[in-house]
């Protein structure tokens, strides 16, 4: 078993090492749980214990295998409660990120695997993201950054890469959610924000900044 503040590092290692890809340095990891880097030496001696991280000081820290399955299923547990949440709770997209990570640290795989199978095995969380499988298989899906399309070019609004309310609570405001059908109308040089055409009835004008947050898939 871990302590609910070890899986805290060990799902903030592996987000911010792109799911494994690189290594963290202990800055960028206590920035991300806004604590002090000597805490963050602590906890990592600790987790290296257990082999959960390999971890140099100086040097930053990468999950070990052991440790990467910790982290998929912590991710799976938060991303099945989200849809939970939304589907039989009817929260709102952007009220279930708080509740979803009290939730993930809930200890029974058997609980978690139930809670897969009463929600039909879903695929993607209420933000798109994918949900690992029991078995930490990560489903794959072709889909680019709404900034990558040109003039004319159309998707469907598959996952938000930013989950927090405050950005959730724009996309309502403007009507975009997942699976709505965009369309470039025309790209401003001066900033390289685009205007859209939403679901075919509403145009607005979107930052460089949201449009990296917002990913599609062709429709």
């Amino acid at each position: 078993m871990h302590s609910t503040a070890e899986e805290n590092y060990i799902k903030a290692i592996y987000k911010l090492s792109g799911g494994g890809a690189h290594g963290v340095s202990t800055n960028a990891l206590a920035d991300a749980l806004d604590t002090k880097p000597a805490s963050v030496s602590d906890m990592l001696r600790k987790l290296s214990a257990k082999d959960l991280v390999h971890y140099v000081k100086y040097r930053g820290v990468q999950l070990t295998d052991d440790g990467r399955r910790v982290a998929l299923r912590i991710i799976r547990k938060h991303r099945l409660w989200e849809v939970f949440l939304v589907q039989k709770l009817n929260f709102a997209w952007d009220e279930v990120h708080e509740v979803a990570e009290q939730m993930e640290h809930v200890k029974s795989e058997l609980l978690v695997n139930r809670l897969d199978t009463f929600l039909n095995h879903p695929r993607v969380d209420p933000h798109g993201d994918p949900i690992p499988t029991e078995n930490g298989e990560i489903p794959q899906v072709e889909q680019k950054a709404l900034s990558a399309l040109e003039v004319e070019q159309t998707g469907i609004v598959c996952r938000v890469k930013d989950s927090q309310p405050a950005f959730l609570q724009y996309l309502n405001r403007v009507g975009i959610q997942i699976g709505s059908h965009l369309q470039v109308l025309d790209k401003i040089a001066y900033d390289n924000s685009l205007e859209i055409n939403i679901n075919r009835n509403k145009t607005v004008i979107l930052s460089s900044d949201v449009l990296s947050k917002i990913f599609v898939i062709k429709p």
